[in-house]
């Protein structure tokens, strides 16, 4: 993807309209007495899950291959579409990508090809009533559903916990805090990275509704972040562009306030809500370092999460490289 990804402007401007559309909608549904409207509804707007390619999306790399993995037993059983694209480096630690609303794996793939060109091998999916995944209209439920599946498919190919990484953006970020805060410490990760996520559903829906909406009690999908990430047993790492105009980046702040040690909070001055990968390239990787460890080291860590000798205490520092500023707060155990 480049500097600008395509999905800049649209999924800004959609994080705006779908928040407004959604608590709209809500509220009409309520008048109306009709419940199961008001849910489909909501969860069309939170979701727009889209089916075709995205318009930039110019054919997956040879590399890539191509999984269905199922969900579900017995005559219930549907399959979710899902990417494995292995680094050079086989050894390389795998990142679990969840991505937000919108755009399916398509519309992913620049940003995954940056994770990758990190060091990573990257595995992703889409959530059914995306892309070529089964099913119609995705839920709260749904999606945390198929982040298990696919996670007890990582675990499968990637049975080394210091190998596995969890990353979300946006939406998927929400989606990657509930999937770390289930997992059972024998099947766990390396640690978890959330990236331009929010507090709480009903939170972005107040933000970008200018509260004019009781929306707490409309919403029937929560996605608590706030709620859940005190209990992450794992290393966390929270980016956020500075200059995000539709997510604030206060939430990611919030979220690393409640969040429990070891855990680095990063704010890209001048990232949107897509770009900071980009924008904020060398502090992200350095990022990563401090709180995982060194990308080619997962072999040397056994019980315990790497630290380099930089996050040994709570700090920040402002860091200018290329033009770019970054806050980078820092905490240890």
């Amino acid at each position: 993807m480049p500097a600008c990804p395509p999905t800049s402007p649209h999924g800004a401007r959609a994080a705006t309209w779908t928040a407004r559309a959604v608590v709209a909608a809500a509220l009409l549904a309520t008048l109306a007495g009709g419940c199961v409207m008001l849910e489909t509804k909501e969860r069309e707007l939170v979701f727009r899950p889209a089916r075709e390619a995205a318009g930039w999306y110019s054919g997956m790399p040879d590399t890539v291959r191509e999984l269905y993995l199922p969900v579900g037993e017995g005559s219930a059983t549907e399959h979710i579409h899902a990417w494995y694209w292995p680094a050079d480096d086989r050894t390389a630690p795998v990142v679990y990508y969840l991505h937000g609303a919108r755009w399916n794996l398509t519309g992913h793939l620049n940003r995954i090809a940056r994770l990758r060109s990190f060091g990573f091998s990257v595995f992703a999916i889409d959530y059914r009533g995306f892309g070529r995944s089964d099913g119609e209209l995705p839920s709260e439920r749904t999606v945390y559903e198929d982040a298990r599946a696919g996670w007890q498919w990582l675990v499968r190919e990637q049975p080394d916990a210091s190998r596995r990484l969890i990353y979300g953006h946006s939406l998927g970020g929400a989606v990657a805090i509930d999937l770390a805060v289930e997992l059972p410490p024998e099947a766990g990760a390396r640690g978890l990275i959330v990236e331009s996520s929010f507090t709480s559903l009903a939170d972005i829906a107040s933000e970008l509704t200018h509260g004019w909406l009781p929306v707490t009690w409309l919403l029937s999908e929560k996605f608590d972040s706030l709620d859940k990430i005190g209990r992450i047993r794992m290393p966390v790492l929270i980016v956020h562009g500075a200059g995000d105009r539709y997510v604030p980046a206060r939430f990611s702040e919030a979220l690393y306030a409640a969040a429990p040690q070891p855990k680095k909070l990063l704010l890209v001055e001048n990232g949107s809500h897509n770009n900071s990968l980009w924008v904020g390239e060398p502090e992200y990787r350095l990022a990563l370092e401090e709180i995982f460890g060194p990308i080619d080291g997962a072999s040397s860590v056994s019980g315990e999460h790497p630290r380099s000798p930089r996050s040994s205490g709570p700090g920040k520092r402002v860091n200018h490289a290329e033009g770019v500023g970054v806050v980078l707060e820092t905490g240890s155990r």
